[in-house]
């Protein structure tokens, strides 16, 4: 019985490694693309939304990290390396919010930006 629990501990770690790299090659994958594209659009002079497309490209990318980072606690064994996985979650999670509040931000800009001004008059047409 211990064997066939050894086994499955191993079984176990082997599926969250590979899953943990797929995730993270996945962020990676996001990250450049979103990066290609966005510089592609900045040498075409199409700039439209380019700090909004970038910082959700980034957004997504961290989030596959994150991801790939909650899936490594399964096979976590000390706690020296729970404490560093858990500082690695955090500074993601943070660099996450900071750049959910910059793409709220940049939408909020880019809808005043939209929304015709007031004529001089007191008419809105």
């Amino acid at each position: 019985m211990d064997l066939f629990i050894q086994n499955m501990e191993s079984a176990l770690t082997y599926v969250v490694e590979i899953c943990t790299i797929i995730l993270e090659l996945f962020g990676i994958v996001v990250l450049v693309f979103t990066a290609i594209k966005c510089f592609i659009q900045w040498v075409r002079k199409d700039a439209t939304h380019l700090r909004l497309t970038l910082a959700q490209g980034i957004a997504l990318s961290l989030e596959f990290k994150m991801g790939s980072e909650v899936l490594r606690t399964v096979v976590v064994r000390e706690w020296e390396e729970l404490g560093i996985l858990g500082a690695v979650i955090l500074l993601r999670g943070l660099l996450t919010f900071l750049i959910h509040w910059e793409i709220k931000t940049e939408k909020s800009d880019l809808e005043t930006t939209k929304k015709p001004a007031p004529s001089s008059d007191g008419n809105n047409q």
